[in-house]
């Protein structure tokens, strides 16, 4: 099988669907082009990586689909001068994909084998501007702020208000919001003063955000 022929067909596909919704800038469609997800996956799953399946990567984790992934980073409306903080490095891809639109991205995961996972992506593929680290992401980063933009592939049980301190004037967070169990609205959040303006823009069933780093891994 030419799997460059099978990797175009997937992304062809990944596009359609993308169109279909609505129209999709060119700089995320160009970003997404620029970045072989088949990088960031177990070769098994190569041949649905473009797919809108939730698939597993190391640590217990998994990534969202493709269209997800396009869907949350369109959202996040991201200008060129923007720095953004990703809660939940997975393995990389979505950070990858953002650093293509954005100034500088940092990303943090519970789990140091991801962290380091995604390092050695981004090398591999020569970014530098998006640097990789184990965190503790529950409070974002706050010695870090401010953001531009701030994206969470993790629910939050109430609303992240803390978030607000480390945003910029105009930026934006999108997270889920909501139970455990169950699904939960993915929120638009844009800071206006000292409050934040909220846009519902879906379900999802994403893991709850764990507090503390996780002991091995």
């Amino acid at each position: 099988m030419n799997h460059g022929i099978d990797d175009r067909e997937g992304f062809a596909g990944f596009l359609l669907r993308l169109r279909g919704r609505g129209t999709v800038p060119k700089a995320l469609i160009a970003a997404f082009e620029a970045t072989p997800r088949r990088g960031f996956l177990a070769p098994h799953f190569h041949q649905i990586a473009w797919s809108d399946r939730m698939l597993p990567i190391e640590c217990g984790e998994a990534i969202e689909g493709a269209d997800m992934q396009a869907a949350v980073i369109a959202a996040l409306a991201i200008e060129p001068s923007n720095r953004v903080l990703e809660i939940g490095t997975g393995s990389g891809y979505t950070a990858a994909v953002i650093s293509r639109l954005a100034a500088r991205i940092v990303t943090v995961d519970r789990y140091k084998t991801l962290a380091e996972q995604a390092k050695q992506r981004f090398d591999a593929l020569g970014i530098s501007n998006a640097i990789a680290r184990q965190a503790d992401g529950s409070a974002g980063l706050p010695a870090e702020g401010p953001f531009d933009r701030i994206v969470a592939w993790a629910a939050f049980d109430s609303l992240p208000r803390f978030l607000l301190d480390q945003l910029s004037s105009g930026g934006i967070v999108i997270a889920p919001i909501g139970p455990e169990e169950g699904e939960q609205v993915l929120a638009k959040l844009t800071k206006v003063g000292s409050r934040f303006e909220r846009e519902d823009i879906g379900l999802v069933r994403l893991q709850p955000i764990l507090r503390s780093l996780a002991a091995v891994m």
